[in-house]
């Protein structure tokens, strides 16, 4: 009842200014602060130079919530602020520092104070006191008498307070014992405060709105959204007028408040790009820091950074290196493979004594960069088992994720983080079970707890469930690396394949999801042949087959060496027809080669595309090939050099040798330009499709890469390529694979080793 009727009180005060006596009263303002002197001793410095707010008390963090919110009502026009009481019982459970703040166990390691953690560098020099709020600072506190009798010289005094005042009194309430914060959200006099701070906004200096705003992060109180807009207007304005220490502080104070200010932040960084040049170290790498917890920046700016972290690199430590990494991975801003190399030298001089979290960030940036430092990783490997057991389980996604993402498979590393996983997963967030399952699918690595691995992360999901509504992706991300490792938890897919929830991740999700959709559908129509649960309608289906097949084929076609290759083969086979260039499983997203074969390891014409139809019920011809013997084979690999000159003339004439040419080939022009003939096939070599026996073997030829494959290996496929090849033989497909580590060296040469070798390939898979 005492803080309604003070309510009341407040909004009676409120209804009594309108926005004319409210200019009138700024104006009055001003023409006192120009007519009046200055009492001596009020006005108050930068904070940098004078320590007069009270220190944060030391209650470690568990997050970094911001310390303003949506609590309270205003009146655009009257300028009037409301703070309630639910907001005060909100903030003092929730707040940092506050004395019910909830208080944690230092040896736990799931707790990672994510506002705190992220700046320690901050410790690490003394130039960074100058630009950076310090939240243990000390200072001679205000007793709770003091505090009042400001508040009622407040009331008293409102009309004829100056601006230095104002700043002097917001200095020290600041200093108030920090239990007693909380009470000045239900005091009039400080609500009032609030208001004639706004009407002389115009009037304070920059050190005096940098007090100001030092005193709103020293109260750690929720302050109105509507104050604050004003003072980031007033600071936009002041920014040209202010140093780089200035502006960094003022970022900074930002930061420790809670609030994003975009305005600001843009008018800045313009200021940034006349004046990088003069950054020192300290106020580079907490520049970077400020962008990466605001996550937008001008890339031209950043890639001037990039040039004085050159100039700096061999002065940087390792934790101002994992500042930089986790900057620039915040804000979606790249670094070249140059710097990321040498921050991956830096590290593995020294990295037994990296903290954790610093090996994390410089792990989030290799992932995000795709730079593969291969002493980097061995050091990660050879320390990560050690680390991971008191890391965190958001620490440990990181690093399982940025092993996927480099396709780097370290089984210590792996085996480490099953073994930590099951006992810690309450722990998890939805993001962390679907990026653990992720990772292991993606790497195709099944632990020596495997079962209890799995069966730990999918027991998960089903208890958060109410999650995975929020974040539709993560379920998906979840049941695909679950399919690599051949896991299909029928309940789960059910739900992600469910009308709603498709409509679900076309709402709320911020990603396309509809590929994701498809490849799980596709995989448990496959693999799953007892599944009577959801399935996706036969639209979204053509939908997302069709946006693959355009992605995959757009990607093929731009490499020559496939289109030598699909042209060697057609030359090989008889023609266009034997062979097909498409997604036998769409849903996997990449394509195949398929060529049929008949009882007689015959080539069959079954590509209907690319004969015209009228041709189609014109030609009877019969079936055509190359016919490659035995002794054609050793003419061609081993005969004597007069035979084998006839190979050494194709390569000048571009004419193939006799022996070919007296088959029934289709002529083939040396550039093999595939993307032009389509549709334009010769008879030579067709038979009548409607007589074609129905084939004995069907091969998928793949065209792999060095990305399909673990870093390093020629055996140890991916998760997404593993479950492809593991389908196709499924419905009843031979894999053949043109592996790049035998078949782009053999690009080099001759035309008759590149066809002799896909003769083997072929025709020995066949058999």
């Amino acid at each position: 009842m005492a803080a309604t009727l003070r309510l009341l009180k407040l909004l009676k005060y409120q209804a009594s200014c309108n926005p004319s006596a409210y200019r009138a009263a700024q104006s009055m303002a001003y023409w006192n602060m120009k007519n009046s002197t200055q009492h001596a001793g009020q006005k108050i410095i930068a904070p940098e130079y004078n320590s007069s707010c009270s220190p944060a008390r030391k209650v470690k963090s568990t997050g970094d919530a911001p310390l303003s919110r949506r609590i309270f009502t205003t009146s655009s026009a009257h300028l009037g602020l409301e703070f309630n009481k639910v907001s005060t019982l909100k903030a003092s459970s929730s707040r940092p520092g506050l004395p019910s703040a909830r208080r944690v166990d230092e040896e736990d390691v799931e707790v990672f104070d994510t506002f705190e953690g992220t700046r320690v560098f901050l410790k690490l020099r003394p130039e960074y006191q100058i630009h950076s709020y310090n939240r243990s600072e000390t200072c001679q506190p205000l007793s709770a008498s003091e505090g009042e009798l400001i508040l009622h010289k407040v009331t008293f005094y409102q009309n004829k307070l100056q601006p230095e005042v104002i700043t002097n009194y917001f200095c020290k309430l600041s200093s108030l014992p920090a239990e007693q914060h909380s009470l000045l959200l239900s005091s009039n006099s400080f609500a009032l405060l609030c208001q004639l701070s706004m009407k002389n906004i115009e009037l304070f200096d920059t050190p005096d709105l940098m007090s100001i705003l030092k005193a709103f992060v020293d109260l750690r109180i929720p302050l109105p959204p509507v104050m604050l807009d004003v003072y980031e207007t007033r600071f936009c304005h002041q920014v040209w007028e202010m140093s780089l220490d200035q502006l960094l502080l003022v970022a900074d104070l930002w930061r420790n408040l809670g609030r994003r200010v975009p305005r600001f932040l843009k008018i800045f960084f313009s200021y940034l790009n006349l004046h990088w040049r003069e950054l020192s170290l300290s106020q580079l790498i907490h520049l970077i820091y400020i962008i990466g917890e605001n996550r937008q920046v001008p890339q031209d700016l950043m890639q001037k950074l990039e040039s004085v972290i050159l100039k700096y690199i061999d002065l940087i430590n390792l934790e101002e290196v994992g500042t930089i990494c986790l900057g620039f991975f915040k804000s979606s801003s790249s670094l070249s493979e140059f710097v990321m190399r040498k921050i991956g030298d830096l590290a593995c001089t020294n990295m037994e004594h990296m903290s954790s979290h610093t090996l994390v960030h410089i792990l989030k940036m290799f992932r995000f960069t795709h730079v593969d430092h291969v002493n980097f990783m061995r050091r990660f490997g050879e320390l990560a088992p050690q680390r991971i057991p008191s890391l965190g389980v958001q620490g440990v996604m990181h690093l399982t994720l940025a092993c996927s993402a480099l396709r780097i498979l370290d089984e210590r590393v792996m085996n480490a983080v099953a073994a930590s996983v099951p006992p810690r997963v309450a722990h998890c967030r939805s993001k962390d079970v679907a990026k653990i399952l992720w990772s292991f699918g993606t790497l195709n690595y099944k632990p020596p707890n495997t079962e209890e691995f799995y069966s730990s992360l999918i027991n998960e999901i089903h208890r958060k469930m109410p999650e995975f509504y929020q974040y539709p992706e993560h379920l998906l991300t979840c049941l695909l690396g679950l399919a690599f490792s051949e896991y299909f938890p029928a309940e789960f897919i059910n739900v992600a394949l469910s009308p709603g929830f498709v409509k679900l991740t076309q709402e709320r999700s911020k990603f396309d999801l509809s590929k994701e959709l498809y490849t799980l559908d596709g995989t448990v129509a496959v693999e799953c042949p007892d599944y009577k649960g959801s399935r996706l309608n036969s639209h979204l289906q053509q939908e997302a087959s069709a946006k693959l097949w355009n992605l995959a084929s757009k990607d093929m076609r731009s490499k020559p060496e496939f289109l030598e290759t699909l042209c060697l083969l057609e030359t090989m086979l008889g023609g266009p027809q034997y062979i097909k260039h498409h997604m036998i499983l769409p849903h996997t997203r990449s394509s195949d080669l398929e060529v049929q074969l008949d009882a007689n390891m015959k080539p069959l014409p079954f590509n209907r595309e690319v004969i015209p139809t009228e041709d189609v019920a014109r030609l009877q011809f019969k079936q055509g090939g190359v016919s490659l013997t035995d002794d054609l084979m050793n003419r061609l690999l081993k005969g004597k050099a007069k035979r084998y000159s006839q190979g050494e003339m194709e390569l000048e004439t571009g004419q193939p040798p006799v022996e070919l040419r007296k088959t029934a080939i289709p002529s083939v022009d040396s550039s093999c330009n595939v993307t032009d003939r389509l549709g334009e096939v010769g008879t030579v070599g067709l038979c009548p499709l409607a007589h074609v026996q129905p084939p004995l073997v069907k091969l998928a030829i793949q065209f792999t890469n060095k990305n399909q494959y673990c870093y390093g290996s020629r055996g140890h496929l991916l998760g997404l390529h593993n479950m492809k090849r593991r389908q196709l033989v499924q419905v009843g497909y031979r894999v053949v694979e043109l592996p790049h580590w035998e078949w782009l060296p053999l690009l080099k040469q001759t035309r008759l080793e590149k066809l002799a070798y896909l003769h083997e390939k072929v025709f020995t898979s066949a058999l």
